[in-house]
């Protein structure tokens, strides 16, 4: 579950489960002068050596230029680690030292993970990939019943849907249950037709886990992947839940990025955790090298086969085109370099970001994690590295990284800036009261004070609003209770649009809540 670094309630989500399409501009997509060239014959072991100078030179330059606490890396050749390394601190506060085994939260990198287990129940004939999602679970609904009908398994990691991109996420932050994030598609207009265009989402990845459990008879997704793959990796120092990474002795802070600098926030239950198999994976660096040594063995690790090399395959298949080069699988991606293709995926939370990148021909395979929010440094470091060891264009990646970075803050603070001359609003009394939405449930808006309070009732968010311009207002997620924590990761921004509309009889009785990808969520006065 990057694309823009603002503070949105839509960015926060963005963030924490990466965009793969923008970032793909961001970091993929950029010509240079030519690289470092090939010694004649030389062994792949030999080529990281050379480029190990390169690549912490990089990585310190960029850690200033990015203002990163710290990251750590491992680079993979011939089955085993070959280079890996911490810089800079866990903590600004602490200053304890990153290593190799400093444990990081690594968002959507965690969907290779989800799509790996579904090939190993497939292995296992639990489910083919393109058995009918209603058939595995009756209650999955979405808006075209045709689509409903004819979604398949394999569509669920394949970010074709016709939804919009990250559609319903924001109401995981909201404090919605898996289940009602899942019920909430149904209500969901599609933007394209059906396995016709690239658009990231989150919550059919949550569904994807749930069959998995189910299938398998599991309490839920991360028993399937504790059991089926940390445990026979070995991946003793990986988990996937705010309690396990605060309570591991070597466990970084994260950080919120903006263009004057990156600030501590605190973990949080609810994002990315409640997303399961989206993005929930806390982990190292040494034992992420351990899952891209079974994915460049094709299913196997140590002598031992987990998963079969055909239904693994299946996950690094393309299904949908970003463009001419660059497809997406499931959990991965699939990019055409000059020189070899690399499959990859990108992974961030409101205050980390990761970088999962192999090529399957070289048997090479790098992992990046840091502790601040993925605005393209983690994919600018793993990019640089893969490029640099296939003799690919020389680019400069994080400087591209950066410069979008700062042009979408600035966005963002624009959008919500107030206007010099706002309409007077109308009085908030006359505003509060009842309402509803198919797709979220009730809602309560009500005076506190001088000012107005949404309460949504499924998930119990609060969010204040304040006047804007006229009839529209901004949101702010409210810090009370569980979202304490969500709210500060959230940071100083509003996070949404309040718009009150008129309805056939000319009475403010519609509330519109919409964010600034275009995504809206109309209530209607009860």
């Amino acid at each position: 579950m990057a694309g823009s670094p603002h503070r949105s309630m839509r960015a926060a989500v963005r963030v924490c489960f990466i965009s793969i399409a923008a970032w793909f501009v961001t970091v993929y997509s950029v010509a240079g002068d030519p690289g470092l060239a090939w010694a004649a014959g030389a062994s792949i072991e030999a080529t990281i050596a050379g480029v190990k100078p390169g690549a912490e030179a990089y990585i310190t330059s960029g850690m200033k230029a990015f203002d990163t606490p710290g990251l750590a890396i491992a680079i993979i050749a011939n089955d085993r680690i070959v280079y890996s390394k911490g810089f800079g601190v866990r903590s600004k506060a602490g200053g304890a030292p990153v290593d190799t085994r400093t444990v990081f939260q690594i968002g959507s990198a965690t969907k290779g993970f989800l799509s790996a287990t579904m090939a190993l129940m497939v292995d296992r004939g639990k489910f083919k990939w393109d058995d009918r999602v209603v058939d595995l679970d009756p209650e999955f609904q979405l808006k075209d019943p045709w689509v409903t009908r004819e979604f398949r398994v394999f569509d669920l990691l394949a970010q074709r849907s016709g939804l919009p991109p990250y559609a319903n996420d924001a109401l995981g932050i909201f404090g919605l249950s898996r289940t009602e994030l899942i019920r909430s598609l149904r209500y969901v207009e599609p933007i394209s037709s059906f396995r016709s265009t690239f658009t990231y989402t989150n919550v059919t990845h949550i569904l994807a886990g749930r069959i998995v459990a189910k299938v398998d008879g599991a309490k839920g997704w991360n028993t399937v992947l504790q059991k089926e793959i940390l445990d026979p990796l070995g991946m003793k120092e990986t988990t996937y839940s705010a309690e396990a990474i605060e309570a591991a002795p070597d466990h970084a802070s994260g950080y919120l990025w903006t263009p004057d600098g990156t600030s501590e926030v605190p973990f949080t239950q609810i994002f990315p955790y409640d997303f399961d198999g989206a993005g929930d994976i806390n982990s190292t660096v040494e034992d992420a090298s351990r899952w891209l040594r079974f994915q460049l063995g094709n299913g196997a690790f140590e002598g031992h086969r987990l998963v079969s090399a055909e239904n693994l395959a299946v996950t690094h298949t393309p299904k949908v085109a970003l463009s001419d080069k660059v497809s997406y699988a499931m959990g991965w991606i699939v990019q055409q370099t000059p020189n070899g293709t690399i499959i990859w995926h990108n992974g961030g939370t409101s205050a980390f970001g990761s970088y999962f990148g192999m090529v399957p021909e070289k048997g090479v395979g790098v992992v990046v994690m840091t502790n601040e929010a993925n605005i393209g440094f983690p994919d600018a470091v793993g990019r640089w590295v893969l490029d640099r060891i296939l003799d690919n264009p020389n680019v400069d990646p994080a400087a591209n990284a950066l410069k979008n970075a700062k042009a979408a803050y600035a966005k963002s603070v624009k959008l919500f800036a107030k206007p010099d001359n706002p309409r007077p609003f109308p009085p908030l009394a006359g505003l509060a009261g009842n309402f509803s939405n198919p797709g979220i449930g009730k809602a309560n808006l009500a005076l506190d004070g001088d000012a107005l309070v949404l309460t949504l009732r499924a998930g119990g968010a609060k969010l204040r609003l304040a006047p804007w311009d006229g009839s529209i207002f901004t949101a702010k997620l409210t810090p009370l209770d569980k979202f304490a924590a969500v709210a500060e990761d959230l940071g100083p921004m509003p996070n949404a649009f309040v718009q009150f509309q008129m309805d056939k009889e000319a009475e403010l009785n519609v509330l519109r809540l919409s964010f600034d990808d275009g995504q809206a969520y109309d209530f209607t006065r009860e």
